[in-house]
């Protein structure tokens, strides 16, 4: 068997670059653990980014996908298919109300690429306006939407007719929605900006907004959607109306799927050959997605994220730790505000046995499986308290 430091030296060689690594090696999963090739287990907070709602190597997800690559593992979307053709049937019947068509895709990144073009395509306008602190994917058109400099300088120029604007505030949202906006795109909780969720007044003066001024409203629900945040949309904790919803990572248990909703204000715009993707929307994806919606309403997983998201909270607030100015989120999606950089809190995690994520340069963010237990949540925050008051001490040493 070849050596783990010779399988890293061949990634570092022969992988693209594009990811800052940490010296972990891991190799297997199941439920909020992983194990690394040294045999070590972590507590998963980094979840794939997200996407392991269920857990990794959930057993129903594993069994779907494996029945379905017995059967048929793709299939074009120029043949009807029947399990894609349940998969949208299912989503419809869950999505906010209006949402009754689907396109399948590969990706939050192309679910948001395809919102784009549908909403340029439905109101015959081009301008976009988006939020400061918003992320939407690295392509070109989702990365257009995203605010961050440093993911956009390099690429520029990017596609034309994208305003930004600071989130949570409908006065500056109001001054840039004008009769060229073809929709306005914004997330519910803003994940890589910092764990930020606006608030339900904002949201619905911003629907009016769109309705009035003929705009389209676009909710990106890649990292909130399917319970993530304790309601199965999290654009319902403030019932909240969208022409268009993105969803991706966690929406096939761990296998690539992107999705679109829309409803008929939309979909009448749409013709065979606007738009396409080879994979989307393929047997494998679509058995490994309906195994996840199985799962999340079994399991009661929406209801889980919403009591251990609030106990993870309650129990990080109280640990009253000075390195950390704020603790906020929604659900199982939960973000710590430092008062210094994060890159070392992170390293120092792993060496306890948690493995988290930052959003941001100061911010610790907690992204677990919705299956995570409450002891394994108790092993977190102990972490987190070791580690950020040790940090902490470190700030204040002269």
């Amino acid at each position: 068997m070849q050596s783990i430091d010779y399988l890293k030296c061949l990634e570092a060689e022969h992988g693209s670059g594009l990811y800052p690594k940490r010296d972990v090696m891991i190799v297997r999963g199941e439920g909020a653990k992983v194990w690394d090739a040294h045999g070590r287990a972590y507590i998963d907070c980094v979840g794939g980014h997200g996407v392991v709602l269920l857990g990794h190597s959930h057993p129903a997800v594993v069994s779907a996908v494996k029945e379905q690559a017995e059967t048929l593992t793709t299939c074009p979307g120029t043949f009807y298919n029947d399990k894609r053709a349940e998969l949208v049937s299912k989503l419809a019947a869950i999505a906010p109300a209006g949402l009754t068509r689907s396109y399948l895709c590969n990706s939050g990144a192309e679910a948001v690429e395809a919102a784009l073009k549908f909403a340029r395509l439905a109101t015959g306008r081009t301008g976009f306006v988006a939020t400061m602190r918003g992320f939407h994917g690295r392509t070109m058109g989702a990365l257009s939407a995203t605010w961050e400099k440093a993911y956009r300088t390099p690429f520029e120029p990017l596609v034309p007719g994208f305003s930004h604007v600071p989130f949570d505030n409908i006065d500056k949202a109001a001054a840039a929605i004008s009769e060229d906006t073809a929709a306005v795109i914004v997330e519910i909780v803003q994940g890589e900006g910092g764990v930020r969720p606006g608030n339900g007044a904002y949201f619905a003066s911003l629907r009016q907004l769109c309705d009035d001024r003929g705009a389209l409203l676009i909710v990106d629900e890649v990292q909130t959607g399917l319970g993530r945040t304790g309601r199965l949309f999290a654009c319902e904790h403030h019932g909240l109306r969208p022409d268009l919803l993105c969803l991706g990572k966690g929406v096939a248990g761990g296998v690539p799927m992107g999705a679109t909703l829309f409803g008929e204000n939309v979909a009448w715009a749409l013709k065979p050959g606007h738009h396409s993707t080879t994979f989307g929307g393929n047997p494998l994806a679509c058995a490994a997605a309906l195994a996840t919606l199985d799962v999340l309403k079994a399991e009661d997983l929406v209801l889980q994220a919403s009591k251990k998201g609030a106990y993870l909270m309650e129990k990080l607030r109280a640990l009253d730790l000075p390195f950390v100015s704020e603790v906020r989120g929604m659900g199982l999606m939960v973000g710590l505000q430092l008062r210094g950089k994060v890159r070392h809190a992170l390293m120092a995690l792993v060496d306890h046995g948690v493995l988290a994520l930052p959003a941001g340069t100061t911010v610790l963010r907690l992204l677990p499986p919705l299956v995570i237990t409450f002891d394994e949540l108790d092993a977190v925050i102990d972490a987190i308290a070791v580690v950020l008051r040790s940090a902490d001490d470190e700030r204040q040493r002269p």
